[in-house]
């Protein structure tokens, strides 16, 4: 019984006579009011749309199939954990473009009891990995970081999803794989993002290998059932025999086979050796509210502490929208990037400053070189503050249960499809995450990311990584919001924008996700903005600040739980519905 009652008390199980959700020592009516935003009349999604509400337990990701599973999982008695890993799995076989079990990802993970934890299941360089492997013969960069068999990291994915689960989650694996085994059995009726997404990167899927998904040479067509036997058999492996089975048996030698075959250099060695590693969420505040967030080898959690932490010295900041909101936060965004290029990587090979970079007194000596009234250029801030820079598909979900558990996970293949090398007989798509160590030092990345040479390619090394999975309390202790994005570096400007939305604008979870957004990652040097998210009078002010506006289509996709009074709201991402679902 005493084990009983410390498991329930953990959130590790659901009392079935439970009927209010447990979110700490906060109550309602710490919960502040919303107030409804303007935004400029060119921007193309409204102020003041509904959310999804659930009264007792809410995901949301980029799949409303997946987000099903998860859900399926919780109503079967299931923890935040649980459904977590459900949904990472759904996503490797309804969202192959993202989800995956050929990539790594960050999974955060604050159980009621207040307990938080981080597990670290990037991607590895192979031990046969050189400084310059991907430079030519003349010195110059190839695109084979990018594109082909040698572009992939060794996946962690299986092991870190399996090692979250035996540690938190209340389920055996083979359990919480059946939602996705099913759905790549029995397949899936394909909808019209689905095959778009086929059709754009199917050249390179056709390539190398992928032709199950292209049957006749073209996309499944919309409305067709989709099936993927190939990766129910992998499913029903790793069911039956846990990750083993993709480390160290059947599974790996598809994959080995695979590298061989294309020139690639992931071996059983690779496989055999690898391991996710727990670490120290990364603990913050702003304005009263505390932040967890990912430490290295994810960069997320420094560059929003560090961001949060410049803007904190305001004591309010300027109104939504006008050009005063955008140069301060542009250029907080600005500073925090020249850090982050410069000075973390992975912690097994760099002596990363965490405590300087996420100090309030180093925030205030970085705010005093932000002009009021001037843009400044990031070679003269380089300067300034000793750095000198030498030289996107992923998927974000978010589960909280009727326990008060949650759990915020971001994973990757880093592009659209990864590699695009589908593992034959295996069914799923290999990472191209050896772009996102430095494969030329001072040269541009696939995300337009400039890193130094902390970041260059080394045996063993994990990839610097955007991902930033964040739980965020109220000032009372209480959960408040479940969130993080995809994007490469926008990730981290976009799910910091709904924080602020949400803390300094008050927004309602739907207004802070559909709210215009801005982006600057020091170089190339200039402010983005969504098109349509400026008006002209605050661009006209921008440019004569001194700064070069960009437009883009969009800055990152969000996804996000907020806590609110009888329960919690959500909303997909309007930039491109994901899939939110709850009770």
């Amino acid at each position: 019984m005493n084990r009983f009652r410390s498991l329930l008390a953990a959130g590790l199980i659901v009392s079935a006579c439970s009927r209010t959700p447990s979110f700490g020592v906060s109550p309602e009516s710490a919960i502040p009011s919303r107030i409804t935003p303007r935004f400029a009349p060119s921007w193309r999604f409204p102020a003041g749309q509904p959310p999804i509400t659930a009264a007792r337990a809410m995901i949301a990701s980029d799949d409303r199939v997946a987000s099903e599973a998860g859900l399926e999982i919780l109503r079967k008695g299931g923890n935040a954990v649980d459904a977590a890993v459900a949904v990472g799995f759904a996503l490797a076989v309804t969202y192959q473009e993202a989800g995956n079990l050929g990539g790594g990802g960050f999974m955060l993970v604050r159980l009621a009891n207040g307990t938080t934890a981080a597990i670290d299941y990037r991607e590895m360089a192979p031990l046969a990995a050189t400084r310059d492997m991907y430079l030519d013969a003349s010195g110059k960069l190839t695109d084979r970081s990018l594109d082909g068999h040698l572009a992939s990291g060794v996946p962690g994915s299986v092991a870190g999803m399996s090692e979250v689960l035996k540690k938190y989650g209340t389920m055996k694996l083979s359990d919480v794989l059946q939602p996705a085994i099913r759905l790549a059995d029995e397949g899936f009726t394909v909808e019209a993002g689905f095959n778009r997404s086929v059709r754009g990167d199917s050249a390179r899927i056709a390539r190398f290998g992928g032709s199950a998904f292209l049957p006749d040479g073209a996309p499944p067509a919309v409305g067709s059932r989709f099936r993927q036997p190939d990766l129910a058999r992998t499913l029903r492996l790793i069911a039956e025999k846990g990750p083993d089975a993709f480390y160290r048996g059947e599974i790996g030698d598809s994959l080995v086979a695979e590298m061989k075959r294309g020139g690639g250099i992931i071996t059983k060695e690779d496989l055999a050796n690898y391991q996710p590693r727990w670490r120290d969420p990364i603990r913050s505040s702003y304005r009263g509210y505390t932040l967890f967030t990912m430490p290295p080898a994810s960069s997320g959690g420094i560059v929003i502490t560090e961001t949060l932490n410049i803007l904190e010295t305001y004591p309010a900041l300027p109104p939504f929208g006008s050009a005063a909101y955008a140069h301060i936060l542009g250029s907080a965004y600005q500073r925090a990037f020249i850090d982050r290029n410069a000075k973390i990587a992975d912690p097994a090979f760099v002596k990363v400053p965490l405590a300087q970079l996420t100090s309030k007194t180093y925030a205030k000596t970085l705010r005093a070189t932000i002009d009021a009234r001037r843009a400044t250029p990031t070679l003269t801030l380089e300067q300034k503050m000793g750095t000198r820079a030498e030289g996107t598909e992923t998927t974000h979900y978010s589960v909280v249960d009727g326990m008060g558990n949650s759990v915020a996970t971001t994973t990757t293949t880093n592009g659209l499809y990864g590699s695009g090398v589908l593992v034959r007989g295996a069914g799923f798509f290999m990472n191209n995450e050896m772009d996102d160590l430095s494969a030329q030092p001072g040269t541009a990345n696939q995300f337009g990311l400039v890193q130094g040479e902390a970041n260059a390619v080394a045996p063993g090394k994990r990839p610097l990584s955007a991902m930033s999975p964040t739980i965020v309390l109220d000032p009372a202790g209480g959960l408040l919001l479940v969130l993080g994005a995809r994007g490469g570096p926008r990730i981290i400007t976009a799910t910091s924008q709904v924080i602020l939305n949400v803390i300094d604008h008050r927004m309602s979870i739907a207004d802070a996700m559909s709210a215009p957004r801005i982006h600057h990652q020091a170089l190339p040097d200039s402010l983005m903005y969504e098109r349509g998210g400026l008006s002209q009078p605050v661009l006209d002010s921008l440019i004569r600040m001194g700064h070069g506006p960009k437009v883009v289509v969009s800055v990152a996709l969000a996804n996000a739980i907020m806590r609110v009074k009888g329960g919690f709201e959500a909303v997909g991402d309007p930039r491109r519905p994901g899939g939110v679902v709850g009770y």
